[in-house]
């Protein structure tokens, strides 16, 4: 087996939930302020997911006083403490870029109903 390989194997998380574009995600952060960590969270809709491995990133979009922030993260890092699903988006695409020209209710994505 390849060295670089290796490594990649031995930084992934086990405990990455299974999500996709479209879906609202709650990702949990670690934060360094001065010389003190906290864990921050920020909530949005994931409107991509790319690459594989140890090196996958997700970008997360919400609208914060009315202005649209994307963030991306990537998935193995030590920084993410966890990532929580809240919804499950039905969408089409498995990049949502258009969303970023979408004001309002004209950005909502239908939820999927889970019975339980």
């Amino acid at each position: 087996m390849n060295v670089i390989d290796l490594v990649n194997r031995e930084q992934r998380k086990d405990q990455v939930p299974d999500f996709r574009a479209g879906d609202t995600v709650k990702v949990y952060s670690k934060v360094i302020e001065g010389g003190k960590e906290r864990v921050q969270m920020f909530e949005g809709v994931v409107t991509v997911r790319k690459g594989g491995g140890s090196t996958e990133s997700i970008t997360v979009r919400r609208i914060a006083h009315g202005v649209g922030v994307e963030k991306t993260f990537l998935l193995h890092s030590p920084r993410v403490e966890r990532i929580e699903v809240s919804k499950r988006g039905i969408v089409r695409r498995s990049r949502l870029y258009y969303l970023s020209e979408k004001v309002g209710k004209a950005a909502r994505i239908r939820e999927k109903r889970t019975s339980k």
